[in-house]
């Protein structure tokens, strides 16, 4: 019974972290919405780079939530002391029971950089978020400065689209770069949950092995 609590309290806790961290930043963004700053933002953004980056971190979280939920899943299993709901820590369960101490070993350090490597896609994402951003920085430049002609500088008729044009270009440049950003930090913090929840599953993981074995050899 108290195991179950204690289960339940677990998986709790690691779900209501993440979820407070994503409702506390849906909540700064829908304020942002409401200002209409969301809006100009699109509407100031006429290569729609910034869609785009919304679309990568987008997918992103919604990756990083499907692996914290499994994650969060297989750490209550151990809690119970029951196999956790993960291939991979079932995978190693099962072929640590009859291995010997040096091969559970290897084991075990092969189980942790599988589990690590298969959240390293969500900080790839959260990194080109940044590198998305600095595209769009170079492409604002790009435009603005395809409107700048010296010559006519000194024509009043021709200076008013030229700044026009300069202006959009630095739109594009400061916009997407603060976009790219924000969504990179809000799901590089996703992602380091999601790395710690991992990291107590490995650690729980590689403890249920170790116990299963101990009592495999205590049973001959």
């Amino acid at each position: 019974m108290n195991a179950s609590a204690g289960a339940g309290d677990r998986r709790y806790a690691a779900l209501l972290r993440y979820a407070l961290l994503n409702l506390a930043a849906a909540a700064l963004l829908g304020a942002a919405a409401v200002q209409g700053w969301v809006g100009e933002i699109y509407e100031s953004d006429p290569s729609r780079l910034t869609a785009v980056i919304a679309a990568v971190f987008a997918l992103g979280l919604a990756l990083c939530t499907r692996l914290i939920w499994r994650a969060d899943r297989a750490l209550a299993g151990c809690a119970r002391g029951a196999a956790p709901a993960h291939p991979f820590a079932a995978a190693y369960l099962d072929a640590a029971r009859a291995a010997p101490a040096a091969s559970r070993a290897i084991r075990a350090e092969t189980f942790r950089s599988r589990l690590l490597g298969e959240i390293g896609l969500v900080a790839h994402l959260a990194g080109s978020l940044v590198v998305l951003g600095l595209i769009g920085t170079v492409i604002g430049f790009i435009i603005a400065l395809s409107g700048v002609d010296p010559d006519i500088a000194t024509n009043p008729q021709a200076v008013s689209p030229m700044v026009a044009t300069l202006i959009e270009g630095m739109s594009v440049a400061l916009y997407t770069t603060l976009v790219g950003a924000v969504l990179s930090v809000w799901l590089g913090l996703c992602h380091r949950m999601l790395a710690s929840a991992v990291r107590e599953l490995a650690a729980a993981t590689v403890d249920l092995g170790e116990s299963a074995a101990a009592g495999g050899k205590d049973s001959a």
